[in-house]
């Protein structure tokens, strides 16, 4: 069981990994959380804190408390996202992050897709540095994105459970969709649902999938990436159909996929270099023959002066040839 928890992973995974979290909690106060600060315009007696805001002496939150946290978290976060101070940074990030996040959910409301995120922000400190690139594994790495990976399919398992606990059979022969198709559906989701039964398939296939979810962990690496891929579409059609978008969640699931492969640095210092050498004219010319080793200061061998040496039966015929 250790050595699963801890399989050694390259660093530059955890590398990549990092910037995209890191990069997306910036992004988050920006794109898809702005609504906390509005928190504070409504009177105090609102804020109702979830269990770890009661447990911890958190302050009610202020407008000055709310903005402080946004702009220390903006910055931190995108000096994070460097790879600098890992340790410094990945904490104190995680702690603003965490009390952002109870803010934003203790008005009556508490999204699930935050919690495989909060996880990875937990334990992306304990790595300590990682470079961008570096094929040197690491079983702390790997016991970071494996908690990760956990989190996430604790975050389907655990709904299914809930949907059991709180709606029993009726969820999955209710009329869920239906409902969130009224209040939020796209032109799609009024397509799909005048097929007949279709909405109550659905149903009892979400349940189908968030059960089954935990055997995605003994597959084998091929089918694993194939399942991880069967989730992003599940998310792609949710926000297609009822505008959910997950984005946190979807976030933390790139901790199963390969994520040291895509180097966008790397790729843009190549096509600049490729653009640069276009815009001065300077073009590499094509090496004829079969010598591809021939450079600047070398002849190709098909251009070469090649000896006179008379042939019998194909064969060259060594040695001087009298008249």
């Amino acid at each position: 069981m250790s050595r699963w928890l801890t399989e050694a992973v390259p660093r530059g995974r955890v590398a990549a990994f990092r910037t995209l979290v890191y990069l997306f909690v910036a992004a988050d106060l920006v794109i898809f959380t702005p609504w906390v600060r509005a928190r504070v315009d409504v009177p105090g007696d609102l804020y109702q804190p979830l269990f770890v805001g009661r447990v911890l002496p958190l302050p009610t939150p202020t407008s000055t408390l709310v903005g402080a946290i946004f702009w220390a978290l903006l910055l931190l976060a995108l000096l994070a996202a460097t790879g600098r101070a890992p340790r410094l940074l990945g904490w104190t990030v995680f702690a603003l992050y965490l009390e952002w996040m109870i803010i934003a959910m203790s008005y009556g409301k508490v999204d699930h897709d935050r919690f495989a995120l909060l996880v990875a922000l937990a334990v992306l400190p304990t790595v300590g540095r990682a470079r961008h690139g570096d094929p040197t594994r690491s079983e702390a790495g790997g016991w970071a994105l494996r908690v990760t990976q956990i989190a996430v399919i604790c975050t389907y398992f655990l709904a299914a459970l809930a949907k059991f606990r709180f709606g029993g059979l009726d969820w999955a022969t209710g009329s869920v969709l239906a409902k969130a198709i009224i209040r939020r559906g796209t032109e799609l989701a009024d397509l799909i649902a005048q097929v007949p039964h279709l909405l109550l398939v659905a149903q009892f296939g979400i349940l189908a999938f968030e059960l089954l979810s935990p055997v995605i962990f003994v597959l084998p690496e091929r089918w694993r990436h194939a399942m991880v891929g069967f989730f992003y579409s599940f998310h792609l059609v949710t926000i297609a159909t009822i505008t959910i978008s997950f984005a946190p969640h979807l976030v933390a699931m790139t901790s199963f996929l390969h994520l040291e492969r895509v180097r966008p640095v790397v790729t843009v210092r190549r096509l600049l270099v490729r653009r640069s050498g276009r815009g001065t004219g300077v073009v590499a010319p094509p090496v004829l023959g079969g010598d591809t080793d021939a450079g600047p200061d070398r002849v190709p061998l098909d251009d070469a002066k090649q000896p006179d040496v008379p042939l019998v039966g194909g064969e060259p015929i060594p040695g001087p040839v009298t008249p």
